[in-house]
């Protein structure tokens, strides 16, 4: 009888047993299971990315599960116009996107987003390649996504449409002014045989920059800098030296497909071009040569002054998997993955002595004025706080903008609504931010 007490008590502790491990598997117990130390079972992870970034992504987690072999990660983007709205929507619903790439000011508000220290902390990770940088991702003192590139912008030039016409390339000292004759002078023919001076893709960026590198602010109380910012996208469109906004729209033009059919002597892009144009030619697509210079500058701001805007990672705090997911973040934002970037060609936000080398190459790699990326004076694209990007970029310029560039406003009239709308739309939510 004692013997089978004792059988009995021993299978009331194995049933126990297979319980507790039973309910390990649930969202709670794992997630906390993880954060404890985690395992090597296979785990299956989600990740949204810009889809300019797809790619290399893909690539770099080529890489990364040789040492992670039980972590298996899906991508999936959106196109970028609809990027955070399709997010946004994506993660309210329900869908469990573990990690996704992005501006922290554009999701923060969410609470969706997994404070890193800890796992910084544990991981005894190495933050001094970030600068500045690692304190700006600081909210309420809590570090809430780490970056993986730094997009500073450039102009990109065809070498050989100057070289046919033979006029001299794009200086690293130019000013807005210079940049609109060497535009108008770069410009011929018509239709089919079109030459456009330059490209600007249709972003209020495109147009709002000059001011930005004079130091101003979108959300500034005084915008009167962005007057002459948008006057010159009007002026390039009546020179005939850029594509006039309605058509870019109208046929969907886009600055990457529009700058490599070979009609546009200058491009103002992100970094992230260079690894555009890099493929073309290894796909052979490419049909002539190119370069970089710093962007135009105003008058009185220092040569290569660039607008900067930091993209980075951000964990979800409900992820089940919250080790591996960090694993893969410190990963691709830190040393590791800033090198296999560098080496792409992207303008990293951990940078080093070798993370630089990496980026810059043997000389063998285009363009070869790469070192401007290096060189250059930031100013944030916009400020990295909330409803910034969304209300301020997103609707308010964009919209007045566009309301100047189809002939439906006056400049002077579309930067006065700004002002207000910035003040009714976005101030009264973020005013105790605005300068």
């Amino acid at each position: 009888m004692k013997k089978v007490v004792s059988l009995f008590a021993v299978l009331i502790v194995f049933i126990g047993l297979i319980a507790g491990c039973s309910n390990g598997g649930t969202k709670e117990g794992s997630a906390e299971a993880e954060k404890q130390g985690g395992s090597n079972e296979k785990v299956d992870l989600k990740m949204a990315v810009f889809p300019a970034d797809q790619e290399v992504f893909e690539s770099a987690y080529e890489n990364f599960k040789k040492d992670h072999p039980n972590i298996e990660i899906t991508f999936e983007t959106f196109p970028q116009e609809q990027y955070y709205e399709k997010l946004r929507m994506q993660l309210s619903s329900g869908e469990g996107y573990d990690l996704f790439t992005g501006q922290m000011d554009n999701m923060i508000d969410t609470g969706l987003l997994a404070p890193l220290d800890d796992y910084i902390q544990e991981s005894k990770m190495d933050v001094s390649g970030y600068g500045t940088m690692y304190e700006a991702y600081k909210v309420d003192g809590k570090v809430m996504t780490l970056p993986y590139r730094k997009s500073n912008w450039m102009l990109y030039y065809n070498k050989t449409l100057f070289d046919e016409k033979g006029i001299d390339y794009p200086s690293d000292d130019m000013t807005w002014n210079e940049f609109r004759e060497l535009a108008k002078e770069m410009s011929s023919g018509s239709g089919n045989n079109k030459i456009y001076g330059a490209y600007l893709q249709q972003w209020p960026q495109t147009w709002y920059m000059s001011a930005v590198q004079g130091g101003a602010s979108i959300i500034d109380k005084d915008l009167t800098p962005f007057k002459d910012a948008l006057q010159l996208r009007v002026d390039l469109e009546e020179d005939g030296s850029i594509m006039k906004w309605s058509e870019q729209v109208s046929t969907g033009a886009h600055y990457n497909t529009a700058f490599q059919k070979g009609n546009i002597a200058m491009n103002i892009i992100g970094d992230w071009h260079v690894a555009q144009l890099r493929q073309a030619e290894k796909e052979g697509t490419l049909k002539f040569d190119w370069n970089v210079a710093p962007i135009p500058r105003p008058e009185g701001v220092a040569k290569n002054t660039s607008l900067a805007l930091p993209v980075s990672i951000m964990m979800n705090k409900n992820t089940e998997h919250p080790k591996e997911a960090f694993e893969f973040l410190k990963y691709m934002t830190g040393k590791d993955g800033a090198k296999l970037l560098a080496s792409e060609g992207y303008l990293t936000g951990y940078m080093d002595e070798d993370i630089e080398k990496a980026y810059l190459g043997d000389g063998s790699q285009k363009p070869k004025n790469l070192h401007y990326f290096l060189e250059t004076k930031d100013y944030p694209e916009y400020p990295m706080i909330p409803g910034v990007n969304n209300i301020v970029v997103g609707q308010i310029f964009k919209q007045e903008g566009e309301l100047v560039l189809i002939g439906q406003k006056s400049v002077d009239d579309a930067i006065k609504e700004i002002t207000k709308r910035v003040q009714s739309e976005w101030a009264s939510k973020y005013g105790d931010q605005q300068k």
